[in-house]
């Protein structure tokens, strides 16, 4: 099988992230529960224009991997995994399956508690952990299953964006709202007319996003909505939206989702374990990200399967779909954004942060060591082949989006 080398880029980019991502959250954790506990808290929530430095980068800089995820999406849809309508069913209703089950977990625990504002925090799955828990199986995993898990990761992260946007925005502020739609109308019209400077996109995006910010729409949806304004053309290295994927990986890779884990995971424990992992919140993000995440995949799958809706590919067996649903069990970014949005009380947030950091890990080991013992004695395959000779120049044919 081939892969583009910009979907080669972006797998070695969230793979190197991901280690990242587990170093930086170990830090923050460690320093978080050491004699500078407070000073480190108290760091991240100082005051700039009026907002805390983790409110700048969960509302700001967050903006950007939204517009990654969505850049991502998009590459998916035209070239990816997704522009086969008839294979695109496959990890659409893995990942609808990998985010209903986790959200009926979470509800069956909360529907009678305040925080059933909670549902959204099980269902989503951290792109940059799956991906690196995956490579450290190198060749013995087919190269067919990563696409897949990268496809569903895609999937699952726009459902949750959808969520955010439908339940966890505050009171929409018409007025902020309609010159955002008008800002982003503006930019739908350059795409059509074949605007290839990324400069009228970037300004655009950035007044976009201030009304957002404005409108009680989370303003991280700008992001999203500005990967499917930006033109995709032919997908060559010279078009647009190629070109911003490209300067945004490591930005997004090694700055903003490393000072994301550092900033939202200096977590004081100072109750017990067992009192924390036992308020319904926590049970109801543990089960959902442990058992609702690889049960929901896995069923959805089979039935899409079975019903001849999609098939499974040649080198993927059942088992390995179980794996891969364990490993999607990785909540993480998403699971800790949505905490944020979905409560507001600091101790209710800490523990469910805490509860989350429990769940991925248990998932991504449990993911690990399964697919390593189903696929220890697989013959593996060659690693990326590029289908693309992206060596030469390349003229940016704009299709029609």
């Amino acid at each position: 099988m081939e892969l583009s080398k910009l979907y080669t880029e972006f797998f070695n980019s969230e793979k190197a992230g991901g280690i990242v991502l587990v170093l930086c959250t170990a830090i923050s954790l460690f320093i978080a529960n050491s004699f500078l506990g407070n000073y480190y808290y108290s760091f991240w929530h100082i005051d700039i224009a009026g907002h805390s430095l983790v409110h700048w980068i969960n509302d700001g800089l967050m903006a950007i991997f939204f517009l990654l995820i969505g850049l991502e999406l998009e590459r998916e849809i035209y070239q990816g995994e997704l522009s086969n309508f008839r294979e695109a069913l496959l990890p659409i209703f893995s990942a609808i399956g990998g985010v209903l089950l986790p959200a009926l977990l979470f509800f069956s625990f909360n529907f009678s508690e305040p925080t059933v504002s909670g549902f959204g925090i099980p269902m989503a799955t951290d792109i940059a952990f799956a991906i690196g828990i995956l490579s450290l199986l190198g060749k013995q995993v087919p190269l067919s299953l990563k696409i897949f898990l990268t496809a569903l990761a895609v999937i699952d992260d726009l459902i949750a964006i959808l969520i955010i946007a439908f339940f966890y925005s505050k009171g929409i502020v018409w007025s902020y709202l309609a010159i955002a739609m008008v800002i982003y109308a503006a930019l739908i019209i350059c795409n059509r007319l074949q605007v290839t400077r990324i400069f009228p996109y970037v300004i655009g995006g950035v007044a976009m996003w201030y009304c957002m910010l404005h409108s009680g729409i989370h303003a991280t949806i700008t992001g999203v909505l500005l990967a499917f304004a930006i033109p995709y053309g032919n997908g060559c290295k010279q078009c647009p939206s190629t070109k911003v994927q490209h300067i945004l990986h490591k930005p997004v890779a090694f700055l903003i989702l490393p000072l994301f884990a550092l900033a939202n995971t200096s977590i004081i424990i100072h109750a017990k374990l067992g009192d924390i992992l036992l308020e319904p919140y926590s049970i109801g993000i543990i089960l959902g990200l442990v058992l609702g995440k690889p049960i929901g995949i896995f069923m959805f799958t089979y039935i899409a399967v079975k019903l001849k809706i999609s098939s499974l590919p040649d080198d993927i067996t059942w088992k390995m779909i179980l794996g891969m649903g364990m490993i999607a069990g990785i909540g993480f970014t998403m699971s800790i954004f949505i905490t944020l949005l979905a409560f507001s009380q600091d101790s209710i947030i800490n523990n469910a942060k805490f509860a989350i950091l429990i769940a991925s890990l248990i998932s991504g080991l449990c993911g690990y060591l399964y697919l390593r013992m189903q696929t220890q004695n697989r013959i593996p395959q060659s690693e990326f082949v590029s289908t693309h000779n992206e060596e030469h120049d390349c003229i940016c044919g704009l299709k029609k989006q």
